[in-house]
């Protein structure tokens, strides 16, 4: 049996839970509680939970005793000495309201072939659960879940090495974290003839999570313990003052949340120079400031983030962070995403690549935009996005992660440009550049499809509102 028929088993396990009530939203989470104890049973690490409460104390129950023994065991291991039991049962609670239900619920579970779940990867299977979820629109799990294609194109291209310190400072489930460490471990031999001291390190230090949401953490916990990464997954809000101490990265890689603070707000951190309740933007000056400067011959940190539109052209406060971000970083590419590939289906979106410049002026000379989404197919489930798609994009980009690779300027009928400084300059820092015409339609008339023309709307109208509160904070301070 393959991971693809475990996780498909498991998904349709959610018609059990829906019987009982539980949402979309609200099923991963459930299924997380289980699965973390039948997997301890699975990999002999079960000693870190207390006895009474492992796997075995439910599939030895059922009727109205395994429901009550169930809500008695979600309360006692959030009290759990061992801190990543603690972590990932922190303030738990069930849905279930049927001990009918959880009894089903337990005994499919115990069914599942898990010696081939074994084989194949248990954190690969957790991973496709997730992805399941994110591809099921009525769970919302989408904002939070990066297509693993973008993922690993971007990972490939920023080739991660061992003792560098990475980070995501919106970390959804960790997906980045997770292919930046196979990446390591597939493309470094030398792993085992590190130090101990650097081998340590790797396994513990070498990452770097924070995420917002507490459900969402829960399933980065899980997702990192199953891949066999123990480093910090922290449950903390990057734009406050828990952000600071995620700092001299050697790389970023990340795709913050779309949308404005909540509430209306500003960040609170007071170490940004440009007040913003734009999210992105206010991400965005997080990760460039947080990028390691050259030293001692070794190159500054670099970064991959997922961002929308709206960061290239939002003007005033967006132009500021936009010139700031040249300054001290060199923004090389830019690659514009065909839409479709996030679960707001509106939403268009782009890769920065850029890496941290020695001192705090001129860092970016040029500008390479790789256009991606004129001309390309309508992604969804009917037409998935692969890697496939990105080869083309990845072979101009060139070896090199820094973007420092001798490239070929297709000109205006290419999906590469080049655009210097200075003409970004003399567009108000505006990074929203196309030349292509989009030809799907024949016609260059054609009507935006009617989600893409509100996204559209709905983010002019942010940035004119974003534009007003700053303007006000500017008159407050």
């Amino acid at each position: 049996m393959t991971t693809f028929d475990i996780v498909q088993k498991l998904w349709n396990l959610c018609n059990i839970l829906r019987d009982d009530g539980v949402q979309y939203s609200d099923y991963v989470t459930e299924l997380t509680y289980l699965l973390y104890l039948k997997m301890a049973e699975e990999t002999k690490t079960e000693a870190v939970i207390p006895k009474d409460y492992r796997w075995k104390s439910l599939t030895d129950r059922e009727g109205v005793d395994i429901l009550q023994h169930y809500r008695e065991m979600l309360v006692k291991l959030g009290e759990a000495k061992n801190a990543s039991v603690q972590a990932i049962f922190a303030n738990a609670q069930t849905s279930l309201r049927q001990p009918r239900h959880l009894h089903t619920l337990v005994t499919a579970i115990a069914d599942l072939d898990w010696y081939s779940a074994r084989q194949e990867g248990l954190g690969d299977l957790y991973e496709g659960l997730l992805e399941k979820n994110a591809n099921e629109t009525k769970s919302g799990a989408g904002q939070y879940f990066t297509p693993r294609p973008l993922i690993d194109s971007a990972v490939s291209l920023m080739k991660p090495q061992p003792g560098e310190h990475i980070h995501d400072p919106a970390a959804g489930t960790i997906g980045f974290i997770v292919a930046a460490d196979r990446y390591i471990k597939e493309h470094s031999d030398q792993l085992f003839d590190l130090s101990p001291d650097l081998q340590e390190f790797q396994k513990t230090q070498a990452f770097t999570a924070m995420e917002l949401v507490p459900d969402t953490h829960r399933l980065a916990l899980m997702n990192a313990l199953l891949h066999d990464i123990h480093s910090p997954i922290l449950l903390g809000d990057t734009l406050s003052s828990d952000g600071k101490r995620l700092k001299d990265a050697d790389l970023v890689l990340s795709n913050p949340p779309f949308g404005t603070k909540k509430g209306g707000g500003g960040s609170t951190r007071d170490d940004f120079t440009f007040p913003t309740s734009n999210k992105q933007l206010a991400f965005l000056q997080h990760i460039y400031r947080s990028l390691r400067k050259p030293a001692s011959g070794k190159p500054g940190g670099r970064a991959a983030v997922v961002l929308p539109d709206n960061v290239l052209f939002e003007d005033n406060t967006g132009a500021r962070i936009r010139a700031d971000l040249m300054d001290k970083c060199n923004l090389h590419t830019i690659v514009r995403l065909p839409t479709g590939i996030f679960y707001a289906q509106g939403v268009k979106t782009n890769v920065l690549f850029f890496h941290r410049h020695k001192t705090d002026s001129s860092g970016t000379k040029e500008v390479w935009i790789y256009d991606l989404r004129t001309n390309m197919p309508n992604f969804g489930k009917r037409t998935p996005l692969t890697r496939a798609h990105f080869a083309e994009f990845e072979k101009a980009y060139g070896k090199n992660p820094d973007g420092s690779s001798k490239r070929s300027d297709q000109g205006e009928t290419g999906r590469f440009r080049k655009f210097s400084r200075q003409q970004i300059r003399e567009r108000g820092e505006n990074l929203d550049l196309s030349w292509l015409r989009d030809d799907k339609n024949g016609s260059n008339d054609t009507l935006p499809e009617p989600e893409d023309l509100a996204a559209a709307i709905l983010t002019r109208l942010q940035s004119a509102a974003d534009e007003i509160l700053a303007l006000q904070e500017e008159l407050n301070a």
